[in-house]
């Protein structure tokens, strides 16, 4: 098949600009005012440990059997994986020691379950959580019967519970996100969903934590690619999903 040269320069650069869009994203979301690239992780000090934490966006299917830092397998495939080894390849000379933790399933009340196994006994110096589409989710589909009023208390409570700990941990609290027009998500997750993102936000502004607006990311997402481009399901992203989140929580912590 043939096409005229004005044809081959209109479909290469929209190539070029679907090669930037992940960059660009994350920068019209997250930090905006930071040069693109500049890298500046002053958050992490020589010897750190770092710890991710949430549900199965997190988990991604990591090995829990040995839970070993800075190991592959015991990462998974998700963001988590993808920004750790960005961490250690920017940051070789700290020393830093991350682990992922997340457990597929998860709610507010079942990290504080495992926290002294799952996060006290790492003893982490910087500490990231995902965590809520499953109060939402698990609810809505009649597996639990939590509320907006359980999230929030639950939510404050541990984090009161770590700082009481480890007053000296520096807190990352992710936004949990929603995207439309896929398989498990459709318009009616948009009401109650905004509910449990406002808490987030009103937790991490009230413990003055580093906030990281997936959702934000995901909407701007949407606009260079479908919607299941970045998440099958609306949920759990994709590969491309993945590195976007993982972008974006790089680009927070900067």
């Amino acid at each position: 098949m043939s096409f005229s040269r004005r044809s081959f320069l209109s479909r290469s650069a929209a190539g070029a600009a679907a090669l930037a869009s992940i960059p660009a994203i994350v920068s019209a979301c997250v930090s905006p005012e930071k040069e693109e690239k500049q890298k500046n992780y002053s958050l992490f000090q020589k010897g750190n440990t770092v710890l991710f934490q949430g549900d199965s966006i997190t988990d991604a299917g990591r090995e829990k059997e040995k839970e070993l830092p800075n190991t592959a397998r015991s990462f998974g495939f998700g963001y988590a994986f993808l920004a750790a080894s960005e961490l250690l390849n920017e940051l070789a000379g700290l020393d830093l020691k991350i682990y992922n933790r997340g457990i597929s399933g998860n709610k507010v009340y079942q990290l504080a379950d495992r926290w002294q196994k799952d996060c006290f006994d790492l003893k982490p110096d910087v500490l990231s959580i995902l965590i809520g589409v499953n109060d939402y989710w698990h609810m809505r589909n009649g597996k639990y019967d939590g509320t907006i009023e359980v999230y929030e208390n639950d939510f404050r409570a541990l984090l009161q519970r770590t700082l009481k700990e480890l007053p000296n941990v520096k807190l990352v609290i992710c936004q949990p996100f929603y995207v439309l027009n896929t398989s498990a998500v459709d318009e009616t997750w948009v009401e109650p969903m905004k509910k449990y993102q406002a808490v987030a936000k009103k937790l991490a502004d009230e413990f003055n934590t580093i906030w990281v607006p997936f959702q934000d990311v995901f909407d701007e997402a949407i606009k260079y690619a479908p919607e299941t481009y970045w998440t099958g399901d609306g949920v759990h992203p994709s590969m491309a999903g993945a590195q976007l989140m993982a972008e974006a929580w790089l680009r927070a912590v900067e």
